[in-house]
């Protein structure tokens, strides 16, 4: 996948796009991001995935704090994924969401992106304050030549709609099952290595202390997680503690560790990255440290159960 940033002319003459900030790239996108490839095939042109640098409400709403599932190198990484010939970054500025349906779809996609056949997903709206929908745009890229298609809607059992939304409020609340379901695959973040009060170490459980640099990416609910952890290019297995220590000591500011099973090299400042496959159970306090080894020795073979 070929990426372009705001100011990139294209070399393409026509292209087939879609426009979304597609946070997570979660399985509803996949069926749009699918679509969309099918129907380059069928106009034998190039499929475009057209995104954003930040979430647009931070613009929009001076106050929003974004809790964003993928950092921006995140996402264009899983966007790279989906078989998409390329991917173009918009700069979300102030002046940008002033334009209207009819000024984005002219300036932006017709004369600056060379979109002539645009694919709108089956709820998606876009434009100043999203006033207009989908009627609005196929007559305004009627009257430019350009093809606007809806977006098959995605069902999938049960599920109604997947929604970026929706994976968040399953972080939140510890259901690390059903985000991975909804994204198809495990909440995945990186952070680097710091140094801690060595605790752990010195009742046989060592743990890398992880400090979670982008401060907008959503961290799960506090308890414990079966991980799989990657260092150096090689994938351990292990469990991580998002919580307080209550047992041990606590400064009242969460804390993320990791014990890498059958794991003891020093990894401080390195950057690690981490996928969430099950939570195990709720942070807990304990009468003692014998009660707080017991219980982890239990935690450390229900993951090699549920990992290995």
């Amino acid at each position: 996948m070929f990426i372009y940033k705001n100011n990139d002319a294209v070399p393409w003459e026509k292209c087939i796009a879609t426009v979304g900030f597609f946070d997570g790239v979660h399985g509803g996108h996949r069926f749009l991001l699918n679509e969309l490839n099918e129907e380059a095939r069928k106009k034998d042109c190039i499929s475009v995935v057209i995104t954003f640098n930040i979430h647009p409400r931070k613009i929009l709403k001076s106050d929003f704090q974004p809790r964003l599932l993928t950092t921006l190198e995140e996402k264009l990484e899983l966007l790279s994924t989906t078989g998409v010939d390329a991917c173009y970054v918009l700069d979300f500025t102030h002046e940008l969401s002033l334009f209207t349906a009819q000024e984005f779809i002219e300036k932006i996609l017709f004369e600056k992106l060379h979109v002539r056949s645009l694919l709108v997903g089956h709820d998606h709206r876009f434009g100043h304050n999203r006033e207009e929908g989908f009627e609005d745009y196929c007559r305004y890229g009627k009257d430019l030549g350009m093809n606007v298609i809806q977006a098959a809607k995605f069902t999938v059992e049960k599920e109604e709609h997947f929604s970026s939304s929706q994976i968040r409020t399953a972080l939140r609340t510890g259901d690390i099952e059903r985000a991975n379901k909804l994204l198809t695959y495990p909440y995945t973040f990186v952070g680097k290595v710091i140094g801690g009060y060595k605790n752990g170490r010195k009742i046989g459980f060592p743990t890398a202390n992880i400090w979670f640099e982008n401060k907008e990416k959503i961290v799960p609910a506090i308890g414990v997680y079966a991980v799989r952890a990657y260092v150096r290019n090689r994938v351990h297995i292990g469990m991580m503690n998002i919580g307080y220590r209550p047992t041990i000591s606590s400064d009242g500011e969460i804390s993320m560790e990791v014990h890498i099973i059958d794991f003891d090299y020093d990894i401080y400042n390195h950057y690690i990255k981490i996928e969430c496959i099950h939570r195990i159970r709720d942070e807990m306090k304990f009468n003692g440290i014998d009660e707080l080894v017991a219980q982890l020795k239990k935690d450390k073979e229900n993951v090699i159960r549920l990992l290995k």
